[in-house]
């Protein structure tokens, strides 16, 4: 049995977990709380169909404003979804960890180390994603238009996003560390 820093059931494990759980969480604490973040998407104020609302923004309105709107809405939230599914995630192992701490339980057999190390890379391929994806439309809406559309109304709170994709990447670092110490764990049987 192989004693890697942030296996399951190790204080180190726990750590890693935890950290996953706390930026991700924060990440969409961020997200959610810049100013004007339901307002500036039609996704969280409209109807229940993403669709629908993308339809209703189209009509009227120019080409260059369909096509933010629709960045804005769809990206910021796949961050929220994929940073919520890595919280729930993270928190679940960090409680398995502090369970297996307490009672001293070994955790390290095949069938539970296979299942971390599928659930390790699904959540990492989607929060590398969601993180790469939003970091990219903030990158755009900060620097890349013409018109800067952190200082002219409508605001967008490019700070409080930037904030949040950075906290997705540090997540997503600890979660990718996690990920392939179990992918080694699971090597090793």
């Amino acid at each position: 049995m192989k004693e890697l820093f942030g296996s399951p059931g190790r204080v180190s494990g726990f750590m890693l977990r935890t950290g996953q759980c706390l930026f991700a969480a924060a990440s969409v604490v961020f997200m959610l709380s810049a100013p004007g973040f339901y307002n500036s998407t039609a996704f969280w104020r409209r109807g229940n169909s993403f669709y629908a609302a993308e339809i209703s923004l189209f009509i009227g309105r120019g080409l260059c404003h369909k096509w933010m709107r629709f960045l804005r809405i769809g990206l910021a939230s796949y961050l929220i979804a994929s940073m919520g599914l890595l919280t729930l995630w993270s928190f679940g192992l960090a409680c398995l960890d502090l369970h297996a701490l307490r009672s001293k339980k070994n955790l390290q057999n095949p069938v539970l180390v296979s299942l971390f190390v599928v659930g390790d890379w699904v959540t990492s391929i989607l929060s590398l994603a969601g993180a790469c994806s939003a970091a990219g439309v903030v990158v755009l809406y900060a620097r890349d238009f013409k018109k800067d559309f952190c200082r002219s109304p409508p605001h967008f709170a490019c700070s409080r996003f930037q904030i949040s994709v950075v906290l997705a990447f540090i997540s997503w670092f600890f979660l990718a560390i996690s990920s392939h110490v179990m992918f080694w764990l699971l090597a090793a049987f």
